[in-house]
């Protein structure tokens, strides 16, 4: 049975100014569900989101008050035997709150895996992958600077693909940009984000400059409510045309890749709301020839674990991942940070998330945000 449900809000700064055509963050605020059961096993979830309401309908703030007043009494008074049967009653009683969702069942899993010694990715297909490729994204807006962080990653064995956040400025200035960053990494490739910020005729000019420049991946170049022009793009051009805000959950990425609205889906575990739902909407694209690519909503390492366990499920990968989110942060909420190594991230092998979560930290982030802790008599590690 579960014993207690708490949603805590967990802000931690990035090490640098994170610049979207919607928003410029300078902290991520993490979600994170921390379930326990009466027979002493608990589970972590995390729900996180970019940019407050800038970038999707659910903020930080709405999340955190949605679980505590619809998702949490309902569990607590219903106490479902398993992870499937409580999405089931929240899915039947609650509409909507993707994310609230995901972080609800990613720490139920988490508690399945561990009382099973499994990990996640067996509780959902199974994993056919070790190990994840990590795109980095540049995003200061300068470009000398996103030129020596690119190459500084490179010389570390941390990335070497890159994604460049463009939509805001004017189109060639943005093109010239991505360009003179792709001539300096000839061995790199090179993606770009638009994060909708083009109108359709926009997008058909600037994506003929980026496709001429060989940039090997656009993403969401037009608004998420245009699903016919996406498709028009994809059509017209050979450089790959990524949906990504579009695709909201499986019943509309049955939808999208019907109709082969886009060449590659970004799967995110937060949008899809939740993990089995991200890893149905993997097994859709595939079945429909749509590649696939491992996004992020920027989440912590709690998200970024239970991310890389649909991940390493799905049949293909060509385009790799995105789940760069804890390398972001200033600071780590693990008790042991997630493995990076030679380009790429070693998905946890332990049972449930494979991760220890550092309570006291994650307490102490919690409670400094509502002001409840004298922030000088605690000393972090």
């Amino acid at each position: 049975m579960i014993r207690a449900i708490n949603t805590l809000l967990v802000p931690i700064p990035t090490i640098r100014a994170h610049k979207l055509a919607c928003t410029v963050m300078n902290a991520q605020t993490l979600v994170l569900v921390h379930i326990q059961t009466e027979d002493g096993f608990e589970g972590w979830g995390e729900a996180t989101t970019i940019g407050g309401l800038s970038y999707a309908e659910e903020s930080p703030h709405s999340i955190k008050t949605n679980i505590d007043t619809y998702i949490t009494p309902l569990l607590l008074q219903d106490q479902p035997t398993s992870s499937a049967k409580a999405m089931q009653l929240i899915n039947r009683q609650i509409s909507g709150n993707r994310f609230a969702k995901c972080a609800i069942e990613t720490a139920l899993l988490d508690i399945e895996g561990k009382r099973l010694g499994v990990p996640v990715s067996e509780l959902i297909g199974g994993r056919v992958r070790d190990r994840l490729e990590v795109a980095w994204t540049l995003a200061s807006g300068n470009t000398e600077t996103d030129i020596a962080e690119a190459k500084a990653m490179v010389e570390q064995k941390r990335h070497r693909i890159f994604k460049l956040k463009i939509g805001g400025r004017a189109i060639k200035d943005d093109v010239d940009h991505v360009l003179a960053i792709k001539d300096a990494l000839p061995n790199c490739r090179i993606t770009v984000d638009v994060n909708q910020a083009w109108s359709e005729l926009e997008a058909m000019s600037g994506i003929k400059a980026l496709e001429n420049g060989g940039i090997d991946l656009i993403e969401q170049p037009i608004s998420m409510r245009n699903q016919a022009g996406l498709k028009r793009l994809s059509q017209r051009f050979d450089v790959a045309i990524m949906a990504d805000e579009i695709v909201q959950d499986p019943q509309n990425a049955f939808g999208l890749a019907a109709d082969h609205s886009a060449d590659v889906f970004a799967v995110k575990i937060n949008q899809a709301g939740g993990l089995k739902a991200a890893a149905l909407i993997g097994q859709l694209a595939h079945l429909n020839g749509i590649e696939l690519y491992g996004g992020t909503m920027l989440e912590g390492p709690i998200g970024t674990a239970a991310s890389a366990h649909v991940f390493a499920t799905f049949p293909s990968l060509a385009f790799d991942t995105e789940l760069f989110g804890p390398l972001l942060l200033t600071d780590d909420v693990l008790a042991t940070p997630l493995n990076y190594q030679d380009f790429g991230l070693i998905v946890p092998t332990k049972a449930g998330l494979g991760i220890e979560v550092d309570c006291e930290k994650v307490y102490y982030y919690a409670n400094k945000a509502l002001n409840l802790v004298d922030t000088k008599t605690l000393k972090l590690a």
